[in-house]
């Protein structure tokens, strides 16, 4: 296709059939002047947005100019069009050495109009752009100091152009398409690699047949995974197709997808944005009439793969094209934009807003009932010194955290070259992840009317939030975004491999946590006693009699979950089996106590990434609609505080002081949000692959962090969009940070409520933690009146707890075992909640208390050593339990095991558990199993950290923490298993000699 080196002007009539090489003209005749307002009274910056009294979604904010630092001209991006802005988040943790703040990549564009390269032409009909002026180059300007500077990346750029598209995936710029002086460019994918302190260009390898060169076109990363391509030209017409690449499957693959619903029509210059879970909006653009497009549609993954289109509710205030728009958290900022004809949106539409969560557009004055009519003109006289700011198109838009910023575009015959910022106020009504002190120092110097200098992150709430913005290193294009720090590790955990227990871990701690270890049996007996008490005659004789008719055959089955799967039915392919993977990633602590481990590059981290994304279908109606927006966007303002303060997988540090940093209030109202999700769960939870599943924590916040930190993080910038989380209870007791443990699991509970699952442990019970932490810590940490209150508050919570999990309808998970009485399934389901361990049965008791026997060999019931009362059930138990309910794996906690997991009854029952260094004496590794879709389950874990250099006498503050110490001293946890034992360090079938590393 021959490409001429200028573009053609654009009409009202023009047909994209005409313009095959050609971006066309931007926006008429207007006249104005330069970007950077030098007329005498005309304001520096726009006023503040309306202040709006009262509830409800908030109009769209004011824009000012932003004086940014530019050193050497060509460290600013100067006068351009066409190009594109994306955010990056920070990269390492903020205070260390080679910490870099959030920044702003600008890529490409047109630097120069037709007629003149060097002055703006003076007549509407040379107002077209020069392909000629596009570029390839790169600058960047950083949030945190407010300076432009040009990069040189290492590498093969991508050849010049406009047009294009590009988005982030972590720390690193993909760009596809445009046009540039040699025509439509290929459409091959460039990566921009920042997070070393060179940046470097890389082409990714895509196979098969792909999109095709195109521009005006719009892409996304959707859901941290999904790059999708839209529409555009390519050369011929506007187009509708959408081509998907999954960046967690390799080798990369383009994948045209059929979504059903009704979706947009063939369309160029539109805009598409993804909202932070994973629903994608594209808004405008410009039909194959050459017609302004003002409605929205939404774009979102069903959990078996199908994808849909909706069309977004609200009245859009205008049509518009060649515009931008990008999403701070559930509100879609919109700005500028063409009409055709030379025209451009302006008044109070020109910037505009899509509150998602409530389902409305707001332009700046109010929400928007009908289309505005305003003036929309080609008088380059614009009125509103704040509305002539944001008159503009062709330029690009990018946000950090509740900051909004603008660059260049194109205004009537003349380039523009300012930087404009918003914020958006109601970011802090609505936002997940609190970046808000961005926003409100860059509020607070230009509402005075200064230059701001320097957007930090000073809020004390979100420290370091930038740096745990970015995904941890699931999405790899082009060469991995970091070396390795100290090489691969990972354990081979084959049987064949396994070295005798005795062989590997030394002795330390082993009398302190064998002393007293039946405290916890004696602290529950009296209630155990009860509960047998209870049962009459008929009772325990009725559940004899049913587990020995011969109606409850494997034919006939007591619980309702295990009736055959359709597949098996049909003689279809039987689903995959459960297995354990033969190899386990290990993260060794790094000398000094820091929290990063080792990097990782094995493949079974995949399975951290596998997408299940939850969709409603195609609305049919408003109410439909609501539902799709409203996924996952609770406006809960208790959970959102806990979650910005303590979801902090790299930079959290235990507090200076022990003082709690929510009060009372704030605990109920996090408890009542949580109990009304539990209350309306089953006892037994229903739950799909891929997932992830912990072991008992016992208020070690720090291992929690350390674990997210090392294999992903429940939130939008984690991995919750595509894998589940699963809590196997004690949250609390023995640890120093129980509330921590516990605020943050509630608060992602009611923020992810059907990703983030809890169950009950034993300690979950009032008569266990007032015993062994948790409510001594309450009344520590919050004084004796709202510690004691808190401590009630919680174990009425505790009483809702679902009691145990189902996977696939394979794989059980349960806190303690099967113990004596446990049977089938349906037992548990029919345990009824709230209920409390004086209520309960010995089917709660079994379910929370119980233990499998010391190792394969030995069979049947045994005492159990905790204390009377209770038992252990070996492996013929499991083997029945398992055939009795067509499960093939239970996954259970309870108690402290070495490496963090140990396997039982031949691989058909695990024990795991989560927290390293349990009682600070036991010298154990924490665990954690990921569950992928195929089934395969994959260990993975963490060792202890190395002591602290201070001591007591030197530290405050672990003064006012030996309380917890003396506690442990006092009542020392049950031993550890995996310990080294005289009489079966040699025995081949000792359960704990598998899982050694």
């Amino acid at each position: 296709m021959d490409v001429d080196s200028r573009m053609t002007t654009e009409s009202d009539s023009d047909s994209d059939a005409t313009t095959a090489a050609a971006l066309g003209r931007g926006s008429g005749s207007e006249t104005s002047s330069s970007s950077a307002p030098s007329t005498p009274g005309t304001p520096a910056a726009a006023p503040a947005s309306p202040a709006v009294g009262g509830s409800g979604p908030r109009p769209a904010p004011g824009y000012t100019a932003v004086n940014a630092v530019i050193d050497k001209k060509e460290d600013g991006p100067g006068c351009r069009c066409g190009h594109t802005l994306t955010a990056v988040p920070a990269v390492g943790e903020e205070g260390s050495p080679g910490y870099v703040g959030p920044r702003l990549i600008l890529f490409g564009g047109a630097t120069a109009l037709e007629g003149n390269s060097a002055t703006p032409p003076s007549s509407v009909g040379s107002a077209g752009i020069r392909l000629a002026g596009a570029t390839a180059d790169v600058h960047c300007y950083d949030v945190l100091s407010n300076k432009w500077s040009r990069l040189t990346p290492l590498g093969e750029p991508p050849s010049p152009r406009a047009a294009h598209v590009a988005t982030a995936v972590g720390t690193m710029v993909v760009i596809q398409g445009g046009i540039g002086p040699a025509g439509l460019s290929a459409e091959d994918l460039h990566v921009l690699d920042l997070t070393q302190q060179r940046p470097r260009w890389h082409r990714v390898v895509v196979q098969g047949p792909g999109p095709g060169p195109r521009y005006g076109h719009v892409m996304a990363l959707v859901g941290q995974r999904f790059l999708l391509t839209i529409g555009g030209n390519d050369g011929k017409r506007p187009l509708a197709d959408v081509w998907a690449l999954d960046t967690a499957a390799k080798p990369y693959e383009w994948r045209k997808l059929e979504p059903e619903g009704e979706g947009p029509p063939p369309c160029m210059y539109a805009t598409a944005s993804a909202r932070s879970d994973g629903l994608l909006l594209l808004c405008g653009g410009r039909d194959g009439n050459s017609v302004p497009l003002s409605s929205a549609y939404g774009l979102a993954k069903h959990r078996d793969g199908r994808w849909e289109w909706a069309i977004a509710p609200g009245v859009s205030p205008s049509p518009r094209y060649q515009h931008a728009a990008v999403f701070v958290n559930a509100r879609l900022h919109v700005s500028g934009g063409a009409l055709g004809g030379g025209r451009m949106v302006e008044d109070s539409s020109s910037v505009a807003v899509l509150d998602t969560a409530a389902g409305v557009w707001c332009d700046t004055k109010s929400v928007v009932t009908t289309p505005r009519t305003g003036r929309y003109s080609a008088d380059a006289a614009g009125g509103d010194a704040a509305v002539e700011l944001t008159r503009r198109c062709r330029h690009a838009a990018a946000a950090v955290g509740d900051l909004i910023f603008l660059y260049g575009g194109l205004r009537g015959g003349v380039l523009l070259d300012d930087l404009l910022v918003a914020e958006d106020l109601a970011a802090a009504e609505t936002t997940t992840a609190a970046n808000h002190a961005a926003a409100s120092a860059a509020a607070t110097d230009t509402q005075a009317g200064k230059a701001p200098g320097r957007y930090a992150y000073n809020d004390e709430r979100t420290k370091q939030a930038a740096s745990e913005s970015a995904p941890d290193g699931s999405v790899v294009l082009g060469t991995p975004v970091a070396p390795p720090l100290n090489g691969d590790m990972y354990t081979d955990i084959s049987p064949e491999n396994a070295v005798p227990q005795g062989q590997r871990r030394s002795s330390k701690g082993v009398d302190y946590l064998v002393e007293a270890s039946a405290a916890e049996a004696e602290a529950i007996s009296a209630t155990l006693a009860a509960v047998k008490a209870r049962q009459v005659n008929g009772e325990a004789e009725e559940l004899s009699d049913k587990e020995q008719s011969p109606d409850s055959s494997s034919s006939n089955k007591h619980s309702s979950l295990i009736k055959p799967d359709t597949a098996l039915s049909n003689n279809m392919t039987p689903p995959p089996g459960v297995r354990l993977h033969h190899r386990a990633v290990v993260v060794a602590a790094e000398t000094g106590g820091a929290l990063g481990g080792m990097v990782r590059q094995l493949s079974i981290d995949q399975f951290e990434n596998e997408g299940r994304r939850v969709s409603y279908g195609t609305p049919e109606n408003a109410t439909a609609a609501r539902k799709l927006l409203d996924r996952q966007m609770s406006i809960n303002s208790i959970p959102k505080k806990v979650i910005a303060s303590l979801l902090k997988p790299r930079g959290w540090k235990p507090p200076v002081r022990r003082q709690f940093f929510l009060d009372c209030n704030e605990i109920a109202d996090l408890c009542d949000s949580a109990e009304r999700i539990f209350s309306s769960e089953p006892s037994v939870l229903q739950l799909k692959a891929p997932i992830k599943i912990f072991g008992d924590l016992h208020g070690q916040f720090g291992d929690l962090m350390r674990l997210f930190d090392e294999y992903g993080s429940p939130s939008t910038a984690g991995d919750i969009a595509y894998i589940d989380y699963l809590f196997l209870g004690d949250y609390v007791d023995r640890g120093q940070h129980s509330l921590e443990t516990m605020s943050l699991l509630l608060a992602l509970k009611v923020e992810y409520p059907q990703n983030v699952h809890l169950i009950r442990g034993n300690h979950e019970a009032a008569d266990i933690n007032a015993l062994f932490g948790f409510r001594i810590e309450c009344i520590e940490r919050m004084g004796e009146r709202d510690g004691i209150w808190t401590w009630h508050r919680m174990n009425r919570l505790f009483n809702w707890l679902p009691l145990a999990a189902l996977i696939e309808k394979k794989i059980i998970c349960m806190h303690g075992g099967i113990g004596r009485s446990i049977n089938h399934v349906e037992q548990i389901e029919n345990l009824q909640r709230p209920i409390t361990m004086e209520a309960g049965s010995v089917v709660l008791m079994d379910l929370l208390w119980s233990d499998p026997t010391e190792n394969d060999s030995v069979e049947g019931l045994r005492p159990n050593a905790r204390g009377p009362g209770l038992v252990t059930f070996g492996p013929d138990r499991v083997m029945e339990f398992c055939n009795n309910n067509d499960l093939q794996l239970i996954v259970r906690a309870h108690e402290c095991v070495m490496d963090g997991f140990e396997r039982f009854a031949q691989g058909h029952l695990i024990t795991l558990f989560s927290a390293t260094n349990y009682c600070g004496t036991a010298n154990n590794a924490g665990a954690i199993l990921v569950l992928g879709r195929d089934l395969v389950v994959v260990p993975k874990l963490i060792h202890p950290l190395p002591p602290a250099i201070t001591s007591p006498e030197t530290s405050p503050d672990q003064i006012e923490d030996t309380w917890m110490q003396e506690l442990n001293a006092n009542r020392p946890a049950t031993p550890t298993r995996g310990r080294p034992q005289a009489a079966a360090a040699a025995t081949a079938n000792d359960r704990g000699a598998l899982a050694w590393i």
